[in-house]
């Protein structure tokens, strides 16, 4: 049995007449006439009686016509998903990001943006830190991801640049020390800080480590965590003093500040890598609003948000 069987099927049914069939399919009364009768043989099933009048259905071939009709309809919904997905209209997104830097700005106003443009399209989030994300998009399990990348990447790999991000110092309200706008790094010699842990992220952690000591602070660490959430819960606490992202700021715990040190500057360069081969047409989509969305951004906006 082939899909043209089903079509002649329907074609009979509606007109009641191979001729009147015939001249619909464009196709001969007799080679119409031949894939009915195949088609009960295999079915062994009659499903028209012959009549004076014309074509007349069986109480089976009226039962058939209903599932072949529900047939049909499965295959032509098939055909507009399949279209929907290659053109990107349709299917599955899988994005990562470093829950941080999306809680303001540039992630969400391209993440809203591409849902409601594209309603259709099943769009997953996955928050984890830039290696752990790093390595699903390697492994095909993302799509792309949002990350702060400071080793070269592998080959595999296509980025793209979207802004940076700083750094800022977060002290307990009630710190005993300045609390004006900014404060010097080489002041803090002798606080006490929360750091996270070298394993969350290597590179960075080192990165920050060196430019501390370029500034002329050699941390104090009194407790490292395994998160900046976590960090900050031990500012709160007054435990010590903590060096955080400046994406914080949009969502400042109510017992911590944060101030500007004015003599050490950390570059956070946020990215959005991918696999150079991916070729799901929802991410294209998705690359083409980022970059309207990274172009409309002001300038600096990202550097060094106030508060």
């Amino acid at each position: 049995m082939e899909l043209r069987h089903l079509r002649y099927f329907t074609t009979v049914a509606e007109y009641g007449s191979m001729r009147m069939a015939s001249d619909r399919l464009h196709i001969s009364q007799p080679a119409i006439s031949r894939q009915i009768h195949d088609l009960e043989a295999e079915l062994r099933v009659q499903l028209f009686d012959r009549t004076a009048r014309g074509l007349v259905l069986t109480r089976a071939g009226e039962r058939y016509l209903i599932e072949v009709h529900r047939i049909l309809s499965m295959i032509e919904a098939a055909g507009r998903s399949a279209r929907m997905v290659m053109e990107g209209k349709s299917g599955r997104l899988a994005v990562g990001l470093v829950e941080i830097a999306s809680w303001e700005g540039l992630i969400p106003a391209a993440l809203g943006e591409f849902r409601r443009r594209h309603e259709a399209v099943d769009l997953h989030l996955h928050p984890a830190t830039t290696p752990e994300l790093l390595r699903a998009v390697e492994d095909g399990e993302l799509d792309g991801a949002f990350v702060y990348a400071f080793d070269p990447l592998p080959e595999t790999i296509a980025s793209t640049r979207l802004t940076q991000h700083g750094v800022v110092l977060a002290v307990p309200q009630n710190w005993h020390g300045n609390t004006r706008a900014d404060v010097s790094a080489r002041d803090l010699v002798d606080e006490p800080f929360v750091t996270f842990q070298r394993a969350v992220y290597p590179t960075y952690y080192d990165h920050l480590i060196q430019a501390c000591a370029c500034a002329g602070l050699t941390l104090r660490v009194v407790q490292e965590m395994s998160s900046e959430a976590a960090m900050l819960s031990l500012v709160s606490a007054d435990v010590g003093l903590a060096v955080v992202n400046s994406c914080n700021r949009w969502r400042a715990p109510s017992r911590v500040t944060f101030l500007a040190l004015s003599d050490l500057a950390v570059a956070l360069p946020l990215s959005f890598v991918r696999l150079a081969g991916n070729s799901n047409p929802a991410l294209t989509h998705f690359e083409e609003i980022l970059k309207r969305a990274a172009t409309e951004m002001p300038t600096g906006e990202h550097l060094f948000p106030q508060s």
